[in-house]
């Protein structure tokens, strides 16, 4: 079995929202035959295929490089958090009912992860509710940041116990990338940007307690967990020299939540893998491949299939450690 946890996917058809709104921003989609265009105020934000909306071409591609079960998740970009919570909650629901739709049409092949307007404690938690009460999703994916604000600020509390409380399995995923602005050369902002906003995203809800305070909580990191842990020794060196500054809110090491999260294994190198192994453990590693897009892994579990790991450990990363994160049974699939 191989359980992919990072996956995106889109509706066929997104609804003009700029024209619903009022106001532009918004990610719409120009089709081109089995091409198509995102559009953001009317340039093209990205090119997508086929297999970014249409099951059929998923699934034959999921037999193709005999993958299981795919995780999905919407497109990042349509995380929304800039826009008016309102109109965020009304994209939400109808990317989340899309979602639920595909894994109820094809329970053994896919499983759902929805998103929130995370910009409005009250109405996050009620789609995060839906989501896993009505719409029967395995959690919710977020960004690493929420408008600037750190995962560890006091509004976003509220929406982790909340998870916390239901059981929602929770994907972070780098968005917004600090430094934007200024990396636009070179594909800089998904080549560096992102690996620190994940960075970002980890030390917040270590260094804010909020991994402390919901033990129960589970998360997984996209990308390996971004540079977090090439530079950990740093973090912890810093936690270290400078208590008053990166201890305040928790006294308890870094390094003592490592195997605590999960990551996925898209790190596009044996020895960055090697060292992922060592640094979170055999445990809390899981099969990720960013598909359908082109930084991801073309062959799904292609790099750890080069490792000379054990069959019980490629089991784990393949698929163990995923029904792990999303707190599900392997007979739920057969």
């Amino acid at each position: 079995m191989k359980i992919d946890i990072h996956t995106h996917i889109l509706p066929k058809n997104i609804p003009d929202l700029k024209n619903k709104f009022g106001y532009g921003g918004w990610i719409s989609v120009e089709h081109i035959g089995e091409t198509a265009k995102m559009k953001k105020n009317g340039k093209t934000f990205r090119l997508i295929h086929s297999n970014c909306w249409d099951k059929n071409v998923r699934i034959k591609e999921c037999d193709e490089s005999k993958t299981t079960i795919q995780v999905l998740s919407t497109v990042p970009v349509m995380f929304s958090y800039w826009a008016k919570s309102k109109d965020t909650l009304y994209l939400a629901k109808l990317l989340n009912d899309d979602i639920a739709k595909l894994v109820s049409d094809d329970p053994k092949r896919f499983i759902g992860l929805g998103t929130i307007p995370m910009q409005d404690i009250e109405l996050a938690i009620q789609e995060l509710k839906r989501c896993m009460e009505d719409l029967k999703l395995a959690g919710i994916q977020i960004g690493s940041n929420i408008n600037g604000k750190n995962l560890n600020h006091k509004n976003f509390l509220p929406i982790f116990e909340a998870a916390s409380d239901l059981g929602a399995s929770i994907f972070i995923h780098p968005w917004s990338m600090m430094g934007e602005s200024e990396l636009k050369e070179y594909w800089l902002p998904w080549l560096v940007g992102m690996p620190a906003e994940t960075s970002r995203a980890i030390c917040s809800l270590i260094f804010g307690g909020v991994f402390e305070k919901l033990p129960n909580l589970r998360v997984a990191f996209a990308h390996g967990g971004g540079s977090f842990i090439g530079t950990v020794g740093r973090i912890y060196h810093g936690f270290n020299v400078r208590p008053d500054l990166v201890a305040r809110d928790n006294e308890v090491s870094p390094l003592d939540y490592l195997g605590k999260f999960w990551v996925d294994s898209l790190v596009h190198d044996k020895d960055a893998l090697d060292l992922l192994i060592k640094k979170v453990g055999t445990e809390k590693i899981a099969l990720g491949t960013d598909y359908p897009f082109p930084l991801g892994e073309m062959k799904p579990g292609e790099l750890i299939e080069s490792m000379n790991f054990s069959d019980s450990i490629k089991d784990k990363l393949f698929y163990q450690n995923a029904l792990d994160w999303l707190g599900l049974s392997e007979s739920r699939f057969k």
